[in-house]
């Protein structure tokens, strides 16, 4: 909680103490008054304060003036604990709007923490740590193990493997050597690299990113307030209604008193007090954003719920949202000489020494301890495999490349994932296909969806093509489309969204850092919390906090039922203020009809708010 909130709520509980204080002393006396003064001023004072703002601005008819007027006419009718209650239950349904969106949503400015910190530059014979905009097209940079690549370059010198998943969502490193193109943003993983910057920083992909984020961003509406809305109109119609109820018949019944209808007018203003709305409406969104955190879903704000409600067309990233992200042996194949069991066995020892994801999910799949007395020597050639000797047969382990190097033809008819070929001795022994798989649930995720309504379901994804239509094919969505760049993800959002019809919103879940810009310009931003990258989860409007996809149509369904109960509590305090307004004109409403219309529906409509906080949804997608 900021510090801003924090003072809000000092102030409320301190107004409250001394209400029911006051209220206990019973008999007025000049203690009660000074406690419901303070009391008063404590809660109210920043709300009158705020419409005195905004009638020197010409902004005069909001609920910040409708507040002080009416808590004005509550202190001059003499129910001095009506106006405090007015103004403290205001102020309590004000901080708990303000506390869900502040508790939830980060800047977006946390996602700069892609901006690589500096840049290693050769200085003549030394290297210096400038920042990235310093350096210039052709200078030379170099790139330890574990680090950010700064800038867009091309190596000279040193291979290494390139961890490039924060801007392609890829979870398949790439190798690089002398003459390759890196990108910046990416993380080298294993050796030393020197390269020469190829484009300044501002032209560099991490920059072009943080840029799709921050426009993004300034085109996603922010949906207005309801009561500020609302209050636009009800505001003046009330005021002017008090001002004719006050003054006009006594001027045309001259035998009635102006002090009768002034009485009359300022009980009208006191039931006009929309605090029924002021305080349930936001508690329950309130009640729907805890409903769904209960549920594992983080909602940032109300007006996400309610655009989750509206949900049609729902885009996902592939890797980390669809699928696990993390690389398996998906199919061993041995020629006719050799069993299964003993090709995994000749692999898992080959990639013995490697820290490659594909030798670490090799050597998972083998599942034994290897005991590495059996190796006699190990080499490895960038980019194309591994050589080893295991009791004394020489193994080679690798792509295609590096078998027909070596003198071995393959064949491999694989549509989808990465095949790694071994040879024993000279002879080809067979290869292992590895692939990322669908996570779990995901198909049950995609049934219930289409369950809500959602009328289209497209996943956009960096991977090639043919993998990506595996993958679409397995989870059940309508449209795929591979080899995307971060900007052609931004493009086909765009295009998706001028799609959608009506009322209908467009919602995108993915993961990575590439995600960012998309998670900002859709109508509502999923990320996947447990995995999913920070600049994902800042830039997301939604987090789904344990990654599993069938949170998704449950967090649908509680903010459906939400906006349910927010719309019953504007029928019935709107029909009940209404009716008691009506009655109140003709003078046959007393105080206490008043009060019934404003403390007594803003009671009914919160108990009915908190039927929000309560909702769950099982499995079956109903609510409870």
């Amino acid at each position: 909680m900021n510090n801003k909130l924090r003072k809000k709520l000092h102030k409320i509980i301190a107004a409250a103490v001394l209400f029911v204080a006051a209220m206990f002393l019973g008999q007025w006396s000049y203690v009660q008054a000074a406690m419901f003064v303070t009391a008063y001023l404590l809660t109210g004072a920043e709300i009158i304060a705020k419409a005195w703002r905004g009638m020197k601005s010409a902004q005069i008819f909001d609920e910040n003036f409708l507040m002080a007027v009416a808590t004005f006419g509550a202190w001059g009718l003499g129910e001095y604990s009506e106006a405090v209650a007015v103004m403290l239950f205001f102020q309590i349904g004000e901080f708990f709007q303000s506390y869900a969106v502040n508790k939830s949503r980060a800047s977006i400015a946390s996602l700069m923490n892609i901006r690589p910190d500096y840049a290693r530059i050769r200085r003549g014979t030394k290297w210096q740590e400038v920042s990235p905009e310093e350096a210039k097209v052709g200078d030379i940079i170099l790139i330890r193990p574990g680090e950010k690549i700064p800038l867009d370059a091309v190596v000279v010198k040193g291979t290494s493997t390139i961890n490039t998943s924060a801007l392609t969502g890829e979870a398949m490193p790439s190798d690089v050597s002398v003459g390759s193109e890196i990108i910046s943003g990416c993380v080298n993983i294993s050796g030393l690299l020197e390269a020469k910057v190829s484009s300044p920083y501002g032209e560099s992909t991490v920059a072009k990113i943080l840029n799709l984020v921050e426009n993004a961003s300034s085109r996603k509406a922010v949906m207005e307030n309801f009561i500020t809305r609302f209050a636009r109109y009800y505001t003046p119609v009330v005021v002017l209604a008090a001002a004719v109820l006050a003054f006009l018949p006594p001027l045309i019944w001259p035998e009635e008193r102006l002090v009768d209808w002034g009485y009359r007018a300022m009980t009208f203003l006191v039931i006009s007090c929309p605090c029924a709305l002021v305080i349930s409406i936001p508690l329950s969104f309130f009640g729907g954003l805890g409903a769904a955190s209960k549920n594992g879903v983080l909602v940032k704000g109300s007006n996400y719920l309610e655009a989750l409600s509206m949900a049609k067309y729902v885009a996902f990233d592939k890797t980390g949202t669809l699928t696990e992200g993390v690389f398996h042996v998906e199919k061993i194949v041995p020629q006719k000489w050799l069993d299964s069991s003993k090709l995994l066995e000749y692999a898992a020892y080959g990639e013995a020494y490697s820290h490659h994801p594909i030798g670490e999910s090799i050597r998972k799949a083998y599942a034994k301890e290897l005991d590495l007395t059996r190796l006699d020597q190990a080499e490895e050639v960038a980019g194309l495999g591994l050589k080893v000797k295991l009791d004394g047969q020489d193994i080679l382990i690798g792509n295609d490349k590096f078998m027909r190097q070596n003198g071995i033809t393959a064949e491999i008819n694989e549509s989808f994932g990465t095949a790694v070929l071994v040879a024993v001795d000279g002879k080809y022994a067979g290869y292992l296909l590895i692939a990322d798989k669908l996570k779990t649930g995901v198909t049950e995720a995609i049934k219930m969806l289409r369950a809500c309504g959602v009328d289209k379901m497209v996943m956009l994804s960096g991977d090639r093509p043919a993998e990506v239509a595996r993958i679409a094919k397995q989870a059940g969505v309508d449209e795929a489309y591979g080899a995307l760049l971060p900007a052609d993800k931004v493009a086909k959002v765009e295009e998706l969204k001028t799609s959608v019809t009506g009322s209908g919103r467009l919602l995108f879940v993915g993961d990575g850092v590439n995600d960012a810009p998309v998670l900002a310009l859709a109508d509502v931003g999923v990320a996947m919390g447990g995995i999913g990258s920070d600049a994902a989860i800042e830039a997301a409007d939604v987090v789904i906090m344990n990654d599993d996809l069938r949170k998704l149509p449950q967090a649908m369904m509680i903010a459906r039922k939400t906006i349910v109960i927010a719309r019953e509590n504007i029928v019935f305090a709107l029909g009940v203020k209404l009716l008691v307004l009506g009655l109140g004109a003709f003078g046959l409403a007393s105080i206490w009809a008043a009060v019934f219309a404003d403390v007594g529906v803003s009671v009914i409509a919160i108990l009915n708010a908190m039927r929000a906080s309560s909702c769950r949804h099982d499995a079956r997608g109903a609510i409870g």
